[in-house]
């Protein structure tokens, strides 16, 4: 759940609200016609290392308006929340589900009536199990017409109070977890790459083809959005990707060059097909056959289709050069490279989530170069935050944000194109890697007791405060030390 700032330049972090995703909040899994996810099937069989489920998780579905008015309360002033595939459209395609339009709608018209702005993202790592089950999802070009018409019922059913779509959450973070190392549903990977033993899938080829046919769908999405709803609904269409930014372990040419080939790995696999049509050259020679290929009419679809970027951050990565394996590989030994959270913790080639130290300047970094190397589309921060220990005393958590609303300010200061910031999370939520244990939120929930209540952290009475005063609190830290530096 993430908390967005929707900001101008002089006021960047004036209004910094909050956003979730469907499997993450919801929970009423098995109510009013919802039928089963990827998620479902995944942590109902026992997959998650603590063996918990996000059936219930937030309690969001019964609870959104008990949260609406937290959000009010902490002067929020837009929400970003993603639709469960599996509650709008139960059969992956066709008849929409009465009950969960009628959610979503009033989901919507709650949060439109306190004058909260909404940003919608369609897909957050999550889809129908049925669609699994017939032709493997994401692995199949089948999805791109099944996605895109399940964006047009919600272009078409909220368009008129939605201005901000995101297609899809992470697909180069999706594609690896769910078809690589199988951190993710549906879990699929091939030995040695999975964090298990691997009955299902492999991990050379099928991350490249749910990320290809992740692109094809949010561009026949943006197409459509387009040229049947932008006229009239004026709106825009982005895509986020998880980020994390590479610092060369040494300055040796070869460490600069790795750090180089890791942006290009991260962003470029998502981000260079939306901008120039084809994927970058380094993953065409590193992947090579394994890499699909678009067509040239696929290129002319994929070409330009974005109206803005999103992007998750948390950490930055150290890496050094590795010579390309030259047997079988996956995405990370494709890549060709060592990586590590800091300098001091062993590299590794895989690539997979780690604790890291906090290094604002890294999202920066992130911002200054996405606006370099991707045309100045526009840029929103969707995930920003840090976990804390179960307590309501999370002093290290608004040390944290100051830090991060700092550099993005700089950022945008010295020239990036940013245009919203969200903090992850409004509240505790079940998180993907770790379920309901690891704590987000600026609001605790209480996970033991079947009510879900929630209670307020000393870090979202700062960031009220914080919102009160139009972020005055990190522009005159950011002024000030700026200041200091001059004398």
């Amino acid at each position: 759940m993430a908390a967005i700032a929707a900001f101008s330049l002089m006021l960047l972090l004036a209004c910094s609200p909050p956003a979730t995703s469907a499997y993450q909040y919801e929970g009423a899994v098995a109510e009013d016609g919802r039928s089963p996810s990827v998620w479902d099937t995944f942590t109902q069989a026992g997959k998650m290392s603590d063996k918990s489920t996000g059936d219930v998780a937030a309690d969001g579905y019964h609870k959104y308006k008990d949260d609406v008015k937290l959000m009010v309360d902490t002067n929020l002033e837009a929400y970003r929340f993603s639709i469960s595939w599996s509650r709008l459209i139960p059969n992956g395609r066709g008849a929409v589900n009465p009950k969960g339009l009628e959610y979503y709608n009033n989901l919507i018209n709650e949060l439109v009536q306190h004058g909260i702005q909404v940003h919608v993202m369609l897909s957050h790592l999550d889809f129908p199990q049925v669609l699994d089950d017939e032709y493997a999802g994401w692995l199949s070009p089948k999805i791109v017409e099944d996605f895109t018409a399940f964006a047009d019922v919600c272009f078409r059913e909220f368009g008129d109070r939605v201005s901000y779509w995101t297609t899809i959450d992470e697909p180069n973070v999706s594609a690896l977890g769910s078809y690589d190392n199988a951190l993710f549903a549906p879990g699929r990977c091939s030995n040695p790459f999975g964090i298990t033993n691997c009955t299902v899938g492999n991990s050379t080829v099928e991350p490249y083809i749910a990320a290809h046919n992740m692109i094809l769908a949010h561009a026949s999405a943006t197409r459509l959005y387009r040229e049947k709803y932008q006229a009239a609904q004026k709106g825009g269409v982005g895509i986020n990707v998880y980020s994390s930014w590479s610092y060369p372990m040494t300055n040796s040419d070869v460490d600069v060059e790795a750090a180089k080939r890791y942006l290009d790995f991260v962003f470029g696999w998502i981000l260079e097909p939306l901008v120039s049509g084809d994927y970058p050259d380094v993953m065409k020679k590193n992947v090579g056959s394994r890499l699909p290929s678009f067509t040239k009419s696929q290129s002319q679809v994929v070409k330009g289709a974005v109206d803005f970027i999103g992007i998750n951050h948390y950490y930055s990565m150290y890496v050094n050069d590795r010579p390309l394996d030259k047997g079988t590989r996956d995405y990370s030994a494709d890549m060709s490279l060592y990586q590590r959270a800091s300098k001091t913790i062993p590299g590794s080639s895989k690539n997979v989530p780690s604790s890291s130290q906090s290094d604002p300047e890294g999202l920066q970094c992130v911002l200054q170069y996405l606006t370099k190397a991707y045309g100045n589309v526009p840029i929103y921060v969707q995930e920003n935050g840090v976990a804390s220990n179960d307590t309501l005393n999370d002093t290290e958590r608004i040390e944290y944000l100051k830090s991060y609303m700092g550099s993005t300010l700089k950022a945008v200061r010295n020239g990036a194109n940013v245009k919203g910031y969200f903090v992850w999370s409004f509240l505790d939520v079940f998180e993907f890697f770790a379920g309901p244990q690891s704590r987000y939120g600026l609001y605790r929930v209480d996970f033991n007791d079947e009510a879900r209540p929630r209670q307020a952290k000393l870090s979202a009475r700062w960031y009220s405060g914080f919102l009160k005063n139009n972020g005055s609190y990190v522009q005159n830290e950011l002024d000030s030390t700026e200041s200091r530096a001059l004398q």
